[in-house]
């Protein structure tokens, strides 16, 4: 404990609000709130601690406290403060990241989708999935259940699934409004779980087609059979009273705590997530911080239910929600069963991973052997292209070993820069960071290059200009192509080979920072070559270019289309030129 935290503990004030940990750089290494600022700052310092807690203690210089009138306030102001400062100490249990809904048109022509917010009223919306592939495997039968629109735009020739009976060609036809009113009360109701009569349904469709000895159609409906009850499994009704509602549950064991959540929408089991850290102070507390987070990416339900009565009023003071803790009933149940996953994701952490994969420590060593502050926060560059065609560059972050994706920014590359990666980097990496010192935004600890001393220099260059002092090192690698350590400015190579775990932490990040870069130059690449594609095309002008670009967005879509299938869209004599032009391309 510091002279600064000695002096400051007697002053703390028995009143809500939220504190900030500072080490001696005055830099933010962690934020909290507490409904009793006394008692949650001192216990840091005053009690015995372990692990990433007691490291946290032992980092703190001073701290700063903010009171506030009320808990709830205090969790909005912290919620800020993470967001503002990214301290390396905080749970993070989310980048931000909002869970898939399934969106039904309520209004004209049944259309569905995939949505991350409930926002728009127009729709319908069904979850949110704790998984993506399983919104996407939902929807995607529905589509292939109900002729619904598939078409985000409506084109003015019907489309092949018009033809294959999935779609009731809006395109060209006049649809009843009673039709599509039916047509929405038969999705709804098969979202909320009433399936048997489209089952009975296709059974006797099946039956039909077998007796007529057209085993092929069977077989079809057989296999939609096959994947209705797939998800029928995965959505398990349990409880028959179509709330929407959250249930949490919690158990611990030495000294790590872990949370369960089961989400039911409307009656119905979506799936679970578990979260493990390790214990810390009050654990009721604790567990409110959690589900505090988990509400920062994730939707509010009608009701939550906890197995921890004692922070219940805490929860609807801060969201304004109906909370249960129920001892008795059919409800019971359910926190029994987020119970027993709690543990079953504990008893599984403890066989399995590594407790304590610590992206802090081999964050220290990386800052000891560059004789840097510990890189906490760092950005990676890289730059695509082909021959110059379509140049860009890109920038990802990573917080605490960890990629924080809301963070990361593209670039287009122009003008005499496009075919000189030295200047491509230079460009950009300069644009990068006058944007944050005009905007008086933090910088990182290091920046990485991936490539070898010529970016480095590049990247040296750049900030020199802006007068910007940053740490940058290059991703080095041997003749082989193969990474092999980071190098300098001064061409000096230091390997990882004697830390294996800190050598596939920075692969993880080259990995990525590759990902962003190719994916955007994809992006970019396929947009400007299908503008050109279709150009000089006899008897494709501007309306039927459109319609051809609104079905195919891709160059990569338009390639796999056939003649018969653009035939639909344009005349059969324009659908082979378009054919015969993309085979001269390639």
């Amino acid at each position: 404990m510091t002279p600064e935290i000695k002096a400051a503990i007697p002053l703390i004030p028995h009143k809500p609000g939220v504190y900030l940990m500072k080490d001696k750089d005055d830099k933010v290494i962690y934020v909290g709130k507490a409904k009793d600022l006394y008692k949650r700052v001192s216990q840091y310092f005053l009690r015995p601690q372990v692990g990433k807690v007691a490291k946290m203690a032992l980092t703190a210089h001073h701290f700063e406290t903010i009171i506030t009138k009320t808990e709830k306030e205090a969790f909005l102001l912290e919620e800020n403060l993470i967001h503002t400062y990214y301290p390396r100490f905080n749970i993070l249990l989310k980048d931000g990241k909002h869970y898939p809904y399934i969106a039904l048109k309520k209004k004209g022509d049944p259309f569905l989708k995939i949505a991350r917010d409930e926002k728009n009223k127009d729709y319908f919306y069904f979850g949110p999935f704790p998984t993506s592939t399983y919104a996407y495997e939902v929807i995607n039968l529905l589509n292939k259940l109900f002729p619904t629109r598939k078409c985000k735009n409506i084109p003015s020739t019907p489309c092949l699934y018009y033809h294959m009976g999935q779609c009731l060609g809006p395109c060209i036809n006049k649809i009843d409004d009673k039709v599509y009113e039916d047509l929405f009360n038969q999705i709804k109701s098969f979202l909320e779980g009433h399936n048997e009569d489209i089952k009975k349904k296709l059974k006797d469709e099946m039956m039909m087609h077998a007796e007529k000895e057209e085993y092929e159609k069977a077989n079809e409906i057989k296999n939609t059979l096959k994947a209705i009850d797939h998800v029928l499994a995965k959505q398990g009704v349990e409880n028959k009273d179509h709330v929407s509602r959250d249930v949490f549950a919690y158990t611990k064991r030495d000294s790590y705590l872990s949370l369960a959540v089961l989400t039911y929408r409307r009656g119905i089991l979506l799936g679970k997530e578990a979260f493990i850290v390790e214990e810390f102070g009050d654990e009721e507390e604790q567990i409110l911080d959690l589900i505090l987070q988990y509400y920062r990416s994730h939707s509010l339900p009608k009701e939550i239910l906890i197995n921890i009565p004692s922070i219940k009023d805490s929860i609807e003071e801060i969201y304004e929600v109906k909370v249960n803790s129920v001892t008795k009933g059919n409800l019971v149940e359910l926190i029994e069963m987020a119970n027993l996953n709690a543990k079953q994701e504990l008893d599984s952490h403890f066989m399995s991973a590594r407790l304590s994969d610590d992206n802090l420590s081999l964050l220290e060593d990386l800052g000891h052997r560059l004789n840097i502050s510990t890189p906490l926060r760092i950005e990676l560059f890289d730059n695509s292209h082909i021959q110059g065609d379509s140049p860009v560059g890109v920038v990802v972050v990573f917080v605490n070993g960890e990629p924080l994706k809301k963070l990361y920014r593209k670039f287009n590359i122009e003008g005499d820069e496009k075919r000189d990666d030295y200047s491509s980097m230079k460009e950009v990496m300069k644009r990068r960071y006058l944007r944050l010192k005009e905007n008086n935004e933090a910088y990182p600890d290091l920046i990485l290059t991936d490539g070898g001393l010529g970016q480095v220099h590049a990247g040296i260059e750049a900030l020199k200009d802006i007068d910007v002092d940053i740490p940058i090192y290059g991703l080095f690698k041997n003749d082989k192509h193969q990474t092999e350590g980071l190098i300098d400015k001064d061409g000096k190579v230091h390997p990882l080979d004697d830390n294996k775990a800190l050598f596939f932490l920075l692969i993880r990040m080259q990995d990525e920072v590759h990902r962003f870069a190719i994916t955007f130059h994809h992006q970019k690449r396929s947009k400007n070559y299908k503008i050109g594609v279709l150009d000089d095309i006899k008897g494709l002008g501007e309306k039927r270019k459109s319609i051809i670009l609104q079905n195919y967005p891709t160059i990569d879509a338009l390639k796999r289309v056939n003649i018969q299938e653009l035939s639909q869209f344009v005349p059969l004599e324009v659908a082979q030129r378009i054919v015969e032009k993309l085979k001269d391309i390639e």
